[in-house]
């Protein structure tokens, strides 16, 4: 399933741009939204965005996770899950939502609800983040992937990060030119979802720096629901 993307340049990322309707709240029989947080406060309905957004599911697709060696499909993960997109040369916004992430990342686990919740970056560079690359970045991030409930997923190809990034997900990347320089970057959105063990969104977070606090307070609702 299609959604238009929305992309902004890193001064303006959290901006809401485009339309979608692609997918809409799923209820549980009736109207109700199969989450367990409140309607966010928020200028939009979760249709007129092209993000998966409050009540909505999550796309059916399966990644790979090439440091664990393993494949990933979204809706089968059966436990609440932080999913953000991301590449590693990136020297901006990506640091800042790798590092809220792992923000939470420390909290589950210092208070002990690490096994309970999956931590799930998606990379839109699979031409140069691989299995070593990722490792490497993970060191330089200070991520602790043998925790075992974070894994950084990847696209088998450039054709297949824009068909789930931005077509499935809605989150736009453009790669700046020329195209043959080798130090290439991308101008890219920023979007962090918290889902829960239904495959549900519970909030999309927007912000180039999402707010751990808010985040860690959400989560703890979602995995008591």
């Amino acid at each position: 399933m299609q959604r238009r993307t929305f992309l902004t340049s890193a001064a303006a990322v959290g901006s809401i741009g485009g339309l979608a309707g692609c997918l809409g709240s799923v209820g549980l029989g009736d109207d109700t939204p199969n989450v367990a947080l409140p309607d966010p406060d928020r200028p939009y309905e979760s249709s007129d965005v092209a993000f998966p957004a409050w009540g909505q599911e999550i796309p059916d697709v399966t990644l790979t996770a090439p440091i664990a060696d393993r494949e990933v499909a979204l809706r089968e993960v059966d436990q609440p899950a932080l999913l953000t997109f991301f590449y590693s040369h990136c020297k901006t916004v990506c640091p800042l939502l790798i590092s809220a992430m792992r923000n939470v990342h420390v909290h589950a686990r210092n208070e002990g609800y690490a096994d309970a919740v999956s931590f799930l970056p998606v990379t839109f560079d699979p031409e140069r983040d691989d299995a070593a690359r990722l490792q490497t970045y993970s060191e330089k991030m200070n991520v602790d992937t043998a925790t075992g409930n974070w894994h950084y997923l990847r696209p088998a190809s450039t054709a297949r990060a824009k068909a789930v990034v931005e077509d499935q997900f809605g989150v736009g990347f453009q790669r700046t030119e020329p195209e043959d320089m080798d130090m290439y970057m991308f101008a890219h959105s920023s979007l962090t979802l918290l889902v829960n063990a239904d495959g549900y969104v519970e909030r999309a977070y927007t912000a180039k720096s999402p707010d751990e606090d808010v985040i860690i307070d959400d989560l703890a609702t979602v995995r008591a629901a």
